[in-house]
């Protein structure tokens, strides 16, 4: 079972910048691709951005160039560092890991509970 905390979220200003974080912790064989979704009443919940063990990345058009995810991976944890926020960016932010069990090897996807990200004036 893995755990992932989110922390980060809040009210920000148009063109400011803000800096989510996700932990996981658990007992798992390994942690493997982790990112970031969100989603907004109403919509279905979207991928923001995607980075695998070794470190590949990918971004949704709409956040290319103003969001960067990273990762340690000596600390399991993922961070999205938004830059340049703008009012459609508000939305509640969710962290996903997929990790892989330490007693059947098998692979599994775990959500954390979401943080909330303003833009507004």
């Amino acid at each position: 079972q893995v755990q992932l905390v989110e922390s980060g979220g809040g009210l920000v200003q148009p063109g400011g910048s803000l800096r989510l974080s996700c932990a996981a912790s658990g007992k798992f064989f390994s942690i493997n691709a982790m990112g970031w979704y969100r989603q907004v009443p109403g919509k279905q919940r979207e991928l923001v951005a995607v980075i695998t063990s070794g470190g590949s990345t990918n971004y949704a058009d709409s956040v290319k160039g103003r969001f960067t995810i990273s990762r340690d991976n000596a600390k399991n944890t993922v961070y999205l560092q938004m830059n340049s926020l703008k009012p459609e960016d508000t939305a509640v932010y969710y962290c996903n890991a997929g990790a892989t069990s330490q007693i059947t090897r098998a692979d599994y996807n775990y959500w954390g509970q979401g943080t909330q990200v303003t833009v507004s004036s």
